[in-house]
């Protein structure tokens, strides 16, 4: 797979992460995939936060949650916009949050 596929699959859920990120480590090295990695890892991150956030939510006020369950949206809108990006080789950050982890995730180099 080339390194723009494997920038594409990382978007996927976890596992299409896990699978880029082994080939990567495995040689397929390139700064397209190591910038889309720690893109949708900190996605990935962030989503698996506001799932936990959501549920702690509807337990205690289920209208707040109802009304941020529309935030879920912004972040599949975010996904989009970076598997956009990989699509077109640009190292461009997923807006709002992707500046962020531009220089997280040391482990992956």
């Amino acid at each position: 797979m080339t390194a723009k596929q494997l920038s594409i699959l990382a978007y996927f859920t976890f596992i299409g992460w896990a699978i880029s990120y082994i080939r990567f480590i495995k040689g397929a090295k390139s700064n397209l995939l190591q910038y889309h990695l720690k893109q949708s890892l900190g996605l990935i991150v962030l989503s698996v936060l506001y799932g936990l956030v959501l549920r702690l939510l509807a337990l205690a006020a289920p209208e707040a949650a109802a009304v941020l369950t529309w935030a879920g949206i912004v972040l599949f809108i975010l996904l989009v916009m970076g598997m956009i990006n990989a699509l077109n080789e640009t190292e461009r950050p997923i807006p709002f949050i992707g500046r962020f982890f531009e220089n997280r995730f040391p482990f992956i180099r």
